[in-house]
């Protein structure tokens, strides 16, 4: 059984936001980074979730929280421990609330038990580390059993929900029940948005708070056409041709660094440095339909284009809280394995290394940047914020018309919405639609850069984080 592990985080200047955001986004981002100095003098924020690397939670915490020191905030950041049966068990639940069945376990009594027994450990830990003064925010099913002890503490909690579903179903309610003893004990619930919002939990506590993206962070940072195919060449994602100069990216600190790993790549062989890419970067996961990716495109867009699709997710072993991401990279290279030799050809699979965060994080970067166009096909998403970078970087893309991706994304203007994720034959002809005509989707590409300038940028969860918590903490 694990124990608590604290991350280190560094203090990022939020002055940096001036360059990139409107005069009115400015200007309330300095009242409240000046309001958040008063209101949590003295105290301490701590952030609790179940992994520091791997998927977009764990990349937000960090962005976030170092602003959040640049703004003279005391943030920290802890990760539970766990053991295999309490991820199993929390996968489970992460598949229920999007309600897929997932690997066909239960959640009764037997699995209160193991989960609340792998977070004793660590409930003690956390308790003997917050003071009544301080406020703790607590992401995901993996910390919602922290609750109550916190409560009995006097803490303020703030339990954060990342993922759920539009239509919810009896698996979803079925996780819900298993969950909500924890968390209706929370002094608020933050979801992504209001059709994520849970039956049963008092309406007053509920708040929605959109995840963003930090466009200063190694994966958006601003990177130019040879410095992606730099990375790109370095890291062994494209092949036919020398490097324009050496591979280097600016790390979270600013400071400098080159590529020293290789992606793990199943291919015939790669890509060319010139050839169009159709591009998803996703965890192997279900939910995210690899193989819906991988099939739609040989079987509907291979035949009618020369594009290749490269589909790029993280090293299996390096995700500690999802168990069953080697048994679905491995049924994607069946899949590609068994497409017919021209079309597999033009099918790149990549496991990119996580050795070091930031250098993955700039081999999506330069991978997003060299995509002719992004695609995101998942069967359900909470947010989706490989969406928003990719519509940082002024890319057109074709995505599922679920969770938050419908709220980013306003079809035809700035992407296109797939009213079927499992229609392999709509997302084959929206692809085409963009390879066609490339008028067409660098207006759109142009369009989806404002969207997310507008509404998805960090400051905006920050200023929304500072209010929510400055109002728990003058109501307690």
């Amino acid at each position: 059984m694990g124990t608590l592990s604290e991350v280190e985080i560094s203090a990022l200047p939020t002055g940096r936001y001036e360059s990139v955001l409107t005069p009115e986004r400015a200007e309330e981002f300095r009242r409240e980074r000046e309001r958040a100095r008063g209101v949590f003098e003295g105290r301490i924020v701590w952030s609790v979730n179940s992994t520091a690397k791997g998927g977009g939670v764990a990349e937000m915490l960090r962005s976030l929280l170092s602003y959040a020191r640049g703004a003279d905030v005391d943030a920290r950041w802890l990760v539970v421990g766990g053991n295999p049966d309490f991820f199993a068990i929390t996968k489970r639940i992460h598949n229920h609330l999007h309600d897929f069945e997932g690997d066909g376990g239960e959640l009764g009594p037997e699995e209160h038990r193991k989960y609340e027994a792998a977070l004793v450990s660590d409930c003690d830990e956390l308790c003997g580390m917050v003071d009544p003064r301080d406020i703790v925010i607590l992401h995901d099913p993996q910390t919602a059993g922290l609750i109550p002890r916190l409560k009995e503490l006097g803490v303020p909690v703030v339990w954060r929900c990342h993922v759920g579903i539009d239509h919810p179903g009896e698996l979803t309610r079925n996780a819900w029940r298993f969950l909500s003893g924890y968390v209706r004990q929370a002094d608020a619930y933050v979801f992504s948005r209001q059709s994520f919002a849970w039956e049963g939990l008092d309406p007053a506590r509920i708040v929605l708070i959109a995840p963003s993206i930090d466009a200063f962070s190694p994966k958006n940072s601003d990177m130019d056409e040879t410095s992606a195919r730099a990375i790109l060449l370095a890291a062994g994602l494209v092949g036919g041709g020398e490097a324009p100069h050496d591979p280097a990216f600016f790390r979270q600190d600013g400071s400098t660094a080159m590529i020293e790993h290789r992606a793990e790549v199943f291919e015939t062989q790669p890509a060319h440095v010139t050839d169009r890419v159709v591009l998803q970067v996703s965890r192997w996961d279900h939910l995210k339909d690899p193989l819906g990716v991988i099939l739609g495109f040989a079987e509907h867009v291979s035949p009618h284009s020369d594009a290749h699709l490269i589909y790029a997710g993280p090293a299996v072993e390096s995700v500690s809280d999802d168990p069953e991401g080697r048994a679905v990279f491995e049924d994607a290279i069946r899949a590609w394995r068994g497409l017919p030799e021209d079309q597999r050809a033009r099918v790149h699979l990549a496991a990119l290394p996580m050795t070091d965060g930031d250098e993955n994080a700039a081999m999506v970067n330069a991978l997003q940047r060299h995509a002719y166009t992004v695609v995101q096909k998942s069967i359900a998403e909470g947010f989706g914020l490989t969406v928003a970078e990719a519509m940082w970087k002024a890319k057109p893309v074709v995505a599922s018309r679920i969770g938050g991706i419908q709220d980013q994304i306003e079809d035809g203007r700035t992407g296109l919405l797939l009213d079927d994720p499992r229609d392999l034959a709509e997302y084959g002809k929206r692809v085409l639609e963009l390879l066609r005509h490339e008028k067409r989707a660098s207006e759109i590409g142009t369009a989806a850069q404002e969207r997310i300038r507008d509404e998805y940028l960090g400051t905006r969860s920050l200023v929304q984080y500072i209010r929510l918590l400055a109002r728990l903490l003058e109501a307690n």
